[in-house]
């Protein structure tokens, strides 16, 4: 073969040429018949969706995943590539709502079932020439001309029947994820659908330093005869806490016992929190004192309330400990018996707060996933 020479860089013409070449001579569709009767290795495109125009990070993906089939290809392999499309999820439903002036509500009373699903699918397609043009320039090897299509029904009724072999296998069991939910919409939402723009907001919002009294006789020797100890949470969702279930602290953070007292009540307290943050939740009216015979001198009503560090440990030294439920309504309906205890979770940070989480398995995907590890 004779291959051309060219005395300039000229890439959009050169790129042309290929891609006349390959278009004439059937070239993607050679490299899979030349190969009929050979071990194959089949590529299912993960599907875009085309109701939204590609963008830059479409073809840095696609060029990547063009790298997989051309080397199998090259190893002999029959490799076909099947495209797809994406045409289930809510930014379409909503998009179409919108379009048309609707709610969920005015589907089968202003506009039927029927004529909404087809709005959806009309709409779902918009832009398939311009992703199949985009496909074909950046030389992206896959069969458009029959791509699985997710709101057929012989795809729908695919994943049906591999769900039923997967229960048949035994491989499917029941658990329970943390999932956001929309209230309007009647529905949970995907990571997708929650980074369309608008949702998220900046907001000031109240957080809350709470007081977990610590059960005396599950305090580690360490700790013994000092008192009535109480662990300091943070948390920005104080309406979690009739939900929380645990405290979430970091193995490897230090952590320390301060006896003070309490800036509401002026009565005398022992409490746990991240040795980091102490000068931030001791901060305005607390005075730290050197020695502890210096609380003494302490009298309700005083400017400044003296605290005094009493010893310091690792947060690993701190697991399953356990306290007493904040507020004492329900139980969890599941393994009760290991709740209202201190776990260990990789996420607590001293950034800010006390270095202990406030832990509410119900409204936190963290949150679920700690506690599940602690069972």
């Amino acid at each position: 073969m004779k291959f051309a020479e060219y005395k300039g860089l000229n890439l959009p013409k050169v790129a042309e040429e290929i891609l006349d070449y390959w278009s004439e001579h059937a070239i993607f569709e050679k490299s899979i018949s030349t190969r009929e009767g050979k071990d194959s290795y089949v590529f299912y495109e993960g599907p875009p969706s085309a109701n939204g125009m590609p963008g830059i990070h479409h073809v840095m993906a696609r060029t990547i995943k063009d790298i997989f089939p051309r080397y199998k290809t090259m190893q002999g392999y029959q490799v076909k590539r099947k495209a797809g499309w994406d045409t289930h999820g809510l930014p379409i439903e909503l998009g179409v709502e919108k379009e048309l002036g609707i709610t969920k509500e005015d589907i089968g009373v202003k506009i039927s079932v029927e004529e909404y699903n087809a709005a959806c699918k009309k709409a779902v397609m918009r832009y398939t020439d311009v992703w199949n043009s985009m496909t074909e320039q950046v030389g992206y090897w896959v069969d458009m001309e029959d791509p699985y299509i997710t709101y057929k029904s012989k795809y729908m009724e695919t994943v049906w029947w591999l769900l039923k072999q997967i229960y048949s296998k035994g491989l499917i069991y029941k658990g329970y994820t943390i999932q956001p939910y929309s209230p309007k919409a009647g529905t949970g939402l995907s990571s997708h659908e929650l980074n369309q723009p608008g949702t998220y907001q900046d907001v000031t919002d109240t957080t809350v330093t709470a007081q977990f009294k610590a059960v005396e006789e599950t305090l580690p020797d360490f700790l013994q005869n000092e008192g009535t100890v109480y662990f300091l949470a943070w948390t920005t969702t104080p309406w979690t806490l009739p939900s929380n279930t645990a405290l979430t602290v970091g193995p490897k953070i230090d952590y320390v016992l301060v006896e003070t007292y309490n800036q509401y009540t002026f009565k005398p307290m022992n409490v746990i929190l991240a040795k980091n943050l102490v000068g931030k939740q001791f901060s305005g009216k607390y005075n730290q004192v050197s020695e502890k015979s210096d609380l003494l001198s302490y009298a309700s009503g005083d400017k400044k309330i003296p605290f005094y560090v009493v010893k310091e440990f690792k947060g690993k030294d701190l697991l399953n400990i356990k306290y007493e439920q904040l507020l004492d309504y329900v139980l969890p309906y599941e393994n009760a018996e290991n709740a209202f205890r201190i776990i260990a979770g990789d996420f607590v940070t001293t950034e800010d707060g006390t270095g202990i989480v406030h832990t509410a398995p119900t409204f936190g995907a963290d949150d679920a996933f700690v506690a599940k590890q602690a069972v």
